[in-house]
């Protein structure tokens, strides 16, 4: 059985992301936080937390961590878990950067480029992305 090519669709450059912070996507199921990291890391999570909630788009971007903003929960961003000893997961969407472009996936697996996210400059492995 053939399996499908997952669809990319740019939804920023970027410079819409600021480092060390977030971009939220609004989605019907749900915003969809972007992250960047001072590295230039982009990784995308439901934008809520496991724990009870909360908006991780107003927590504090760290390493490749977001510290949720009600109860100082860590959640890794390139897997979605909570950090020991706390226990949850957040979901994940496939992002890549294409040159400047940023592109997410709704179809491929979180793990679809290498370590759940790529860095500027990074060649993206695919067809030409559609665009919303």
């Amino acid at each position: 059985m053939e399996m499908s090519q997952p669809i990319w669709l740019h939804v920023c450059d970027i410079d819409a992301i600021p480092r060390l912070g977030t971009r939220v996507l609004p989605h019907p199921d749900g915003n969809i936080a972007l992250f960047r990291t001072e590295s230039d890391k982009v990784f995308a999570l439901r934008d809520q937390c496991p724990h009870k909630g909360g908006a991780l788009s107003q927590g504090i971007v760290h390493g490749e961590r977001v510290t949720c903003p009600l109860h100082a929960w860590n959640i890794d961003l390139a897997t979605g878990q909570a950090c020991a000893p706390d226990v949850g997961c957040a979901q994940r969407f496939a992002v890549r950067l294409d040159g400047s472009d940023v592109l997410l996936s709704f179809e491929a697996p979180a793990d679809a480029s290498a370590d759940g996210a790529t860095k500027v400059g990074e060649p993206a492995n695919a067809e030409a992305p559609a665009t919303v």
